[in-house]
Parts: structure tokens; sequence; C-alpha cells
């Protein structure tokens, strides 16, 4: 573990999140399409986010080799990006449009004339509370979604691309509580973009290897520090810190843990033969005891 770096452990995340933030702004000014101002910002922080870890290695065990990269980097393409693109694409051109056709509409109140920053935090306070509910479903009381999700519990190393390691039926579960809600909302597309650049930088250093210090920041946001530990081998230990992006709703139901002065040990299942590979955790779910914890 590396903690000569206590100036760097603390200024990383806050700056590199106000400046994802930032050029998402600045290229929305300057005329840019939304779809590159969302986007562009997110994998500049994925370069930077893979250069610090390097630098400033939270533990160099991590280390992915090229079977690790090349499995979370087809998750991350297949699972992340064109799947949820598919999903938006289904709910466009079916739900919408049939509610559309049919003069329905769905008015929650949502307060589209506040201020998007404003929208983006309500947002990220109802989103998180429907996911912090199925993620704990998972864990504890929901066996055959735990299977899912034992997929993305199934490296032994963190970085940030394995962020991105979920299992497809799982990730569809994941979209209809916190995308298509708040689609029906008729939430704007600044709005949305602006939680997705939020979103996607938190889930990269969520998973990062970086020696990371966020203080006062770790009783708002789910970073680095809080998920380790929802990684670790230990039951008691992985069945806490359940927030996708906040940490909050763990704070409120008494599921947050940051133990003091203490380091994570053993990352993953108990099954040390689970399969690793995309393809292979395509079927694992559907495979009994692979699952084991």
């Amino acid at each position: 573990m590396n903690s000569k770096n206590p100036l760097s452990a603390r200024l990383i995340y806050p700056c590199m999140m106000i400046s994802a933030i930032g050029i998402h702004y600045l290229l929305i000014d300057s005329g840019i399409n939304l779809q590159w101002a969302t986007y562009l910002p997110v994998v500049l922080s994925a370069l930077a986010i893979s250069f610090f870890e390097w630098k400033y290695p939270y533990c160099r065990e991590w280390y992915p080799d090229r079977n690790d990269f090349s499995n979370d980097l087809i998750f991350m393409v297949l699972v992340q990006v064109l799947l949820p693109r598919l999903l938006s694409f289904f709910v466009a051109v079916t739900l919408l449009a049939t509610l559309n056709q049919n003069c329905l509409t769905i008015n929650l109140g949502w307060p589209h004339e506040w201020p998007v920053a404003v929208q983006v935090i309500l947002m990220l306070l109802a989103a998180d509370f429907l996911r912090y509910w199925l993620h704990r479903a998972a864990h504890e009381w929901v066996h055959p979604l735990w299977r899912l999700h034992a997929v993305h519990h199934s490296p032994q190393k963190l970085y940030w691309l394995n962020v991105g390691r979920f299992h497809p039926v799982e990730k569809s579960i994941q979209y209809l509580f916190d995308a298509l809600p708040f689609i029906f909302l008729g939430i704007s597309e600044e709005v949305l973009a602006l939680y997705f650049v939020f979103y996607s930088v938190n889930g990269f250093f969520q998973h990062c290897n970086i020696e990371l210090r966020l203080g006062f920041l770790n009783y708002i946001v789910s970073g680095p520090e809080l998920h380790r530990w929802h990684h670790s081998r230990k039951i008691e230990q992985s069945n806490r810190n359940y927030g996708n992006n906040l940490i909050i709703w763990d704070t409120l139901f008494g599921t947050r843990y940051l133990p003091e002065n203490k380091q994570v040990g053993e990352l993953g299942l108990i099954n040390r033969h689970y399969p690793q590979s995309f393809l292979a955790q395509m079927k694992t779910p559907f495979v009994k005891d692979l699952d084991q914890r």
C-alpha cells in the first residue's frame, strides 16, 4: 500500500471531478454536440485515472494483466456502452411511442424548472435510493439476483475498468431502477448528461487502484475507500456500502462501513474457481454453486 503522497491523495478526486464537469460545460458552451460534450470528459477522466493508478497505486498487486484488461474492456463496451443504448432505443420506439400515441403522460411533479445542477442532485438521491435497495437485495435477500451480481464481485483486484463488469441481465435490471423512471418523467437531456458525467467518473474512482483520501466526502459519495470494503472476500465486510454514487442511504440505514487505520484484505468471491472470462461469465449465474461466497 502506498501512503507517500498525502497531498495528491486528497486532491485527485475533487480536482478531477470538478474538471470533468467543467469540461462538460465548456464543450456545451462552445457549441459541441451534447453527446460529445458528455462522453469526452468521461474518456479523458478514464485516461487520467489510468495514469494515476500507475503513478500512485493503492496496491501494486492489483495491476491488471492482459486477460483482466481484455475481459473488462469487453464488458465495458458491450454491457456498459452498447446495451444501455439498445435499451434506450427500445424504450424510445416502443414504450414512449405507445404513451404518446395514446396521449398518456407521466407527471409526478418533477421540478423541470429547477436549475440543472439541483435536478441532478435530486436525481442522484432518487436513483441511489432505488439502486441501494436493489443492491442490498442482491447481497442479502434475493439469491437469484446475487447469482447475477456475483459476476461483478468475481475480480480479485480492483482498478478503474472493472467498474463495468456486470452481467447484461443485471445491467438491464439496473436500467429499470436508475434510468427508465427518469426517462418516463421526461427529464431533460442536459440533466441526464450531467448525471452521466458524475455517475461515470465516480464509478471509475470507486474501483480505482489509486491511493486516495476523500476526507469529509466519504460521508457524501461512495468513493474508493468505502467501495473497496464492499469488494472484500469477507461477507461481513462486503455486505456494506451499497451506495451506487452516494453513501447517504448507507448511513441512514446502518450499512456504511469504513474502519479507521485498516487496509482491505483479499477481494472477490470465496469460490476461487469462479470463471473470469467474459464468455464464461455469461453462463455462470445459471450454473449451480459457482456463486458461492
